[in-house]
């Protein structure tokens, strides 16, 4: 589980195919002593899983996992090529502050940017949901796009809007964001199943 706090954003230093599933190498400013293997790391919002890690003569680290095919076909992750930069977020653990929302790192789609208008240091996106998961997204309630919690400022059919504070600008990969870019979203797990509890009792 996750909460959808980023806590670095990485750079995509390589993409291997191997067959059905794409190798995927990051670095990142997690210490490398930090990293265990078979750990698991939100990028973009997709949970992978560490299968390699080491040291870079900065004292940064790079870190390599899999993206199975089913990740390719139903994320962003099969777009993603060297230099991108990818929001990070280490597995929650007992103990840690629950900041954001739970998130499980199980993508559902793929939305659109639709528009981007930057005012005061902040910016606001207007954001195209596929259709199957617009009813899950509810003004004042929370979402994950690219992995970051965020909140749904208004609602308008399968298009909804968000409003990003500088801090979120400066320290996720939302910085360089602009319409048109495709990102992941998982929508908020209590808003399915009340979704699904609302169907079961209407059958």
């Amino acid at each position: 589980m996750f909460t959808g706090l980023i806590t670095d954003v990485g750079t995509l230093l390589n993409v291997e195919a191997r067959g059905g599933l794409n190798r995927l190498k990051i670095a990142s400013h997690y210490p490398a002593d930090s990293l265990v293997l078979g750990a698991s790391v939100a990028h973009n919002g997709v949970c992978m899983t560490l299968v390699g890690f080491g040291a870079q003569a900065d004292g940064s680290s790079w870190h390599e996992v899999d993206a199975a095919a089913e990740t390719l076909a139903v994320t962003t992750a099969g777009e993603w090529k060297a230099g991108d930069r990818i929001n990070l977020e280490r597995a929650l653990r007992l103990g840690d502050e629950l900041g954001g929302h739970m998130v499980s790192g199980h993508v559902d789609g793929v939305a659109t940017i639709r528009s981007r208008n930057d005012f005061d240091g902040m910016a606001h996106f207007e954001i195209e949901a596929p259709k199957a998961l617009a009813k899950f997204i509810a003004e004042k309630g929370s979402v994950a796009l690219d992995g970051t919690s965020l909140t749904v400022n208004k609602v308008s059919g399968t298009v909804f809007t968000i409003l990003l504070i500088p801090h979120t600008l400066d320290q996720t990969n939302f910085g360089g964001r602009k319409a048109g870019d495709k990102i992941n979203i998982e929508v908020d797990t209590m808003a399915r199943y009340a979704a699904r509890l609302a169907e079961a009792a209407a059958e």
